[in-house]
């Protein structure tokens, strides 16, 4: 339904008043102030766990493998992504829903969030696959998932990050933006946007389905086919105990994969509603943008001996170093 407006139909194209939005954060309602609190834990944390993650990775010798090199990367995704939302959001609960984010800002925000995620998604889908080919076939593993080809795998995933941020920022700032000004939201997710302009965003919803669908399809096949033949090949395998020693290095990925991808449909699958996103739905994005990045380190470091093993050698030297 058009919105009415103070000028002809033709003419309100590339019409854009609107230079400073007003994010609303979750609620006013002083219950749930203590949502400061946990972002911030959230976020220090995330920082911390992450930051562990590529140290360590990088630091031991013995983690200089292509899965290892992929959970760095996976750590360091989660971490940037983290903080392109967390300090705005930070400050929209201590303005109690009055914090101010320019239209660059906001578009800048969208941009590198939606590149970040949209990484994550091709990075999960380079993981099946490197576990596809240690698994189903191990003897040439190696000559396979060389440091060059691991490169370029992580290398291809910012690509099709930023291509499709390219694609759905600029869908959505093509629009114009001349007035309310207030998204629904603690950061300019595209969604929440979108219901702000006042031209008709037909097209640019379009191209949003069309490119998530698009990102969806082709990593979500890549992961079922990896994995179904994983399991197929693990259920035809003889040594229960090579079973188990397989199945457990899928593990950690499997949660992720699930936590992510499960959390991603529910989220965006569900119907629009008329007011744009309610803070049932802002506390779902919470979840992906802030507690799944925080959950990964630990998921990727409570049940893999190989880390710990790491962590244990690695705080051992820098005992030592520091008694010396």
């Amino acid at each position: 339904m058009e919105r009415s407006l103070p000028f002809p139909l033709d003419s309100r194209e590339n019409v854009t008043s609107v230079r400073v939005f007003i994010l609303l954060g979750f609620t006013k309602e002083p219950k749930l102030g203590s949502l400061f609190s946990a972002i911030f834990l959230l976020y220090v944390f995330t920082v911390l766990g992450n930051g562990w993650m590529v140290t360590l990775i990088r630091a031991e010798q013995r983690l200089h493998t292509p899965m290892y090199f992929f959970l760095s990367n996976l750590s360091l995704l989660d971490l940037c992504y983290t903080s392109v939302i967390a300090p705005k959001a930070l400050e929209v609960q201590l303005k109690s829903g009055r914090a101010s984010i320019s239209l660059p800002a906001c578009a800048t925000q969208m941009f590198c969030f939606t590149t970040l995620v949209t990484a994550e998604c091709f990075l999960l889908a380079a993981m099946a696959y490197d576990r596809f080919l240690a698994i189903c076939h191990p003897l040439t593993y190696a000559l396979s998932m060389t440091q060059g080809h691991c490169t370029c795998l992580v290398l291809g995933a910012y690509c099709c990050g930023l291509v499709g941020s390219i694609i759905q920022t600029t869908g959505a700032f093509r629009l114009s933006y001349c007035g309310p000004n207030r998204i629904n939201h603690f950061f300019c997710d595209i969604p929440a946007v979108l219901t702000l302009s006042c031209s008709d965003t037909w097209l640019s919803e379009t191209i949003l389905f069309a490119s998530t669908s698009v990102i969806a399809v082709v990593t979500t096949v890549i992961i079922f086919l990896s994995y179904t033949r994983v399991l197929w090949n693990v259920l035809r395998g003889h040594a229960s105990q090579g079973r188990r020693k397989a199945l457990s290095t899928c593990t950690s990925h499997l949660t992720t994969l699930s936590l992510f991808y499960g959390t991603a449909i529910f989220m965006y699958a569900q119907p629009r509603t008329k007011d744009g996103s309610q803070d049932q739905d802002k506390l779902i994005s919470m979840f992906y943008t802030l507690v799944i990045p925080m959950l990964n380190p630990l998921i990727y470091s409570l049940r893999n001996k190989d880390v710990k093993e790491a962590m244990k050698h690695l705080m051992s030297r820098k005992i030592g170093l520091f008694e010396r």
